[in-house]
């Protein structure tokens, strides 16, 4: 489906036939995660600009039969729908955000980039006739202000008049276009936006202005203001072009995502020759050949070839990492990563939405729909706020009108112009969007805008062990060896047999030796108890075992049963012990210190054995642990923590973690985890890297004091401008550059959080 079938009509039954499609619809949608039979559908909104824009679109969708729920973000200008197949159909709630009087688009295809591209085009034109026709219009009026009594004539005035209302004309007709579409709009669904007043007071502005230029001595007074209104279109065009750049910025991250996957690859078919064919078309199973330079269109494995791969966007991870058929490599590649050295043959394991891929694009679009609660709150508050400025400016021209009908009808438009909330309804989702925005580019994708608030509250910080703090492979934690033997030399030894098994612990032994393993020969698996084998050759050939203490006759103070351990032996007895442990991330230690730093307090929550689990965390630096806990035990103690007061964040991967990281305040797993697990999550790391906790909450710190620094901001300004405006002390062009000043500071200070944060 392309955005242009969707402009279609909304009765038109193409459009049916083409949206209510099963397949068409799949590819913008997905179903819940609760099991309730409704689908999530992310579109784009066009013709959006400002909060209340976005409660209109909400008000449409909700209204229909059907639909569960809907949320706009006005910064991101994607909506959230949660919808039943069985009661409504895709065209229905698009046709109703089409009544509404605005466009949706898949938001896959919005971010393909084009449709943004001409939208930004055409803003720029119509910036650049406003500020043309600004100047030359600028350049008519000094005459009138410097000209002293005598001067001018009126027939020279007049000239100057009409000639900056010729100028003032293209302005009217096409800069001012949005706003007078959007007004007309909001009026139309009886509904007040924040273009509503912005459109009177460039209407009055320019009636008032006609009026007097055609009729100098009526009763309108003898002031023109087109300096004023091409002067105010200009700055107002100037901070949302800003204002669409951040946005862009923000949204780059993902419609980078968007658009890794190719159109076509080769697909070798039955007689072993390669043919293109397009990505869709591929389905698991099939064998398919990479050249250096494309990405890799499904998840899949290696199975001839090795390369370096590009997963940057994906998982953070900045590195070229290897990738290898056979044994002893990496052979997977996940979908949207690139190859970047050679020609490799990958088998296909998931295609389309079972891809990584396709779930981290889903949480970026989630994010990109979600509002904080203080943007729901400004969101709330501007509709009233706009009906008073209305009032406001309604009573203001009563008052002056009176003793001067001009002077009235500038205060009117400068009330009108200075109060438009428009830096209010930004301050708080350009900034969480921006921060998201930031945090994604390094692989951290932030499903709910809200966690950057609940994350400042966060005291508490609780760890699972298996797949979190630790990999899911074992590692050597200590060798001890008789004498006369060194530690390097035995676990050449070991991994001479544990090469020739697929056990963890020879994966683990083999892992820890320091060279190449020797020759081994004869060798036999012992099922229970280890392997039998020779190693070396000639002389030097020695027989070895490897596995339990029993078949190697081990000391038994060398045994411990609370630890898994290997042992070795040859010819004369016992020759070393190997005590194995899970192995612990490389960064864990570091991601703890940096969370006790900022004064968090650090637990360790697992189902394993309490000896095992106290051991892990005193590695990791970890002061409070507790073995033994069932997910229900979990459960327990998180709830315990918060009814002590607690703010707790969940850092967990695995399904039994999906209950307690839905609990918990703030919740984090890796991309890696569970699908469970990662539709319960606040934040998914997609590189594994647990010093993104931290980061994310300083990140989060940040965000919070530029949220209320914009609010203050936007607060402030009204403050202090209204009542000049109503006074009389501000004229309609001081009245312009101050709204348009106040959104830019907004838009501005929020781009500080568009850069990376502090490097994981």
């Amino acid at each position: 489906m392309t955005s242009a079938t969707l402009h279609a009509p909304a009765g038109d039954a193409a459009l049916r036939a083409v949206v209510d499609d099963r397949q068409d619809w799949e590819a913008f949608s997905r179903p819940c995660d609760d099991a309730s039979g409704h689908w999530e559908s992310h579109v784009a909104i066009e013709g959006m600009h400002c909060a209340t824009c976005s409660l209109t679109v909400e008000d449409a969708l909700r209204a229909v039969p059907g639909v569960r729920d809907a949320s706009v973000s006005g910064a991101g200008q994607v909506a959230r729908v949660v919808w039943s197949p069985g009661a409504t159909r895709p065209s229905t709630w698009l046709a109703a955000v089409a009544r509404a009087g605005y466009r949706a688009v898949p938001a896959p295809d919005l971010l393909r980039g084009e449709a943004r591209r001409q939208a930004a085009r055409v803003m720029l034109w119509r910036w650049l006739v406003a500020g043309f026709c600004m100047m030359q219009v600028m350049m008519y009026a000094v005459p009138t202000y410097v000209a002293g009594p005598g001067d001018m004539t009126p027939e020279m005035e007049r000239l100057l008049r009409w000639a900056s209302w010729v100028l003032t004309l293209p302005v009217l007709l096409f800069s001012c276009r949005p706003f007078l579409a959007s007004a007309w709009r909001d009026l139309r669904q009886r509904s007040i936006g924040m273009d509503v007043p912005v459109a009177l007071g460039i209407l009055i502005a320019f009636a008032a202005s006609t009026a007097v230029t055609v009729q100098p001595a009526g009763p309108w007074g003898h002031d023109v203001w087109y300096d004023s209104l091409t002067m105010f279109v200009f700055f107002l065009l100037s901070g949302r072009m800003l204002e669409l750049r951040l946005r862009d910025r923000t949204a780059g991250a993902l419609e980078a995502l968007s658009r890794r996957l190719p159109d076509s690859i080769e697909r070798r078919q039955p007689d072993g020759s390669f043919e293109r064919v397009a990505v869709r078309r591929l389905q698991p199973g099939d064998v398919i050949r990479v050249l250096p330079g494309e990405a890799f269109p499904a998840d899949g494995e290696l199975i001839e070839g090795e390369t370096q791969v590009d997963e940057a966007l994906l998982t953070g991870e900045s590195r070229p990492l290897p990738r290898q058929a056979g044994a002893g490599g990496v052979a997977e590649v996940i979908a949207g990563s690139h190859n970047l050295s050679g020609v490799v043959l990958v088998r296909v394991l998931r295609t389309g939405a079972q891809t990584r891929y396709a779930g981290i694009v889903a949480l970026m679009q989630q994010a990109a729909a979600d509002k904080p609660a203080l943007a729901q709150l400004a969101d709330r508050v501007a509709r009233p706020f706009l009906v008073s400025v209305l009032l406001a400016s309604a009573a203001a021209a009563a008052w002056w009108w009176p003793a001067d009908p001009g002077h009235a009808i500038g205060v009117a438009i400068a009330v009108l112009i200075v109060t438009c909330p428009c830096a209010l309804s930004l301050a708080t989702p350009a900034t969480t969007l921006a921060a998201a925005g930031a945090l994604a580019r390094r692989g951290v994708l932030v499903r709910r805008l809200q966690a950057f608030e609940t994350a400042t509250r966060i005291d508490t910080v609780v760890f699972d062990k298996t797949g979190t703090l630790t990999h899911d492979r074992m590692a050597v934690e200590a060798v001890r060896v008789r004498d006369g033997v060194t530690p390097a030399v035995a676990l050449r030894l070991a991994a001479a047999l544990a090469q020739h098994s697929l056990h963890p612990v020879s994966r683990a032994l083999l892992a820890a030796a320091p060279d190449g393993p020797p020759v081994v020969v004869d060798v036999r698996e012992l099922p229970g108890q280890g392997l039998h084998g020779t190693v070396g050759e000639g002389a030097a050939a020695q027989v070895l075992r490897l596995g339990s203490a029993r078949l190697c006759n081990a000391p038994s103070q060398q045994c411990a049963g609370d630890l898994l351990q290997a042992h070795l032996a040859d010819a004369q007895g016992w020759l070393a012990t190997f005590d194995l442990g899970e192995s612990v991330r490389a960064d864990a230690v570091a991601a703890v210190q940096a969370l006790r730093g900022m004064g968090l307090h650090v637990q360790l929550l697992s189902g394993d054995r309490s000896r095992a689990v106290q051991r892990l965390a005193w590695r990791a630096g970890i002061d409070t642990a507790f073995g033994d806990r069932s997910p229900e035990d979990k459960l327990a103690h998180v709830r315990a923590l918060q009814q002590r007061g607690h703010r707790v964040a969940m850092v967990g991967d695995g399904i039994n973690d999906a209950p307690v990281l839905a609990l918990a305040d703030l919740s984090f797993t890796l991309g890696e985890a569970a699908a469970l697990a990662r539709s319960r999550a606040d934040v998914v790391e997609g590189g594994g890297l647990l010093v993104a906790v931290p980061a994310l909450l300083r990140h989060a710190i940040r965000t919070r004091a530029v949220v209320w620094q914009n609010l203050a901001w936007a607060a402030g300004y009204n403050a202090v401008c209204v009542p000049l405006a109503v006074a009389g002390w501000m004229p309609a062009w001081l009245a312009g550059l101050g709204m348009a000043t106040s959104s830019l500071v907004v838009v501005m200070n929020a781009a500080r959080l568009a850069r990376s944060p502090e490097a994981h």
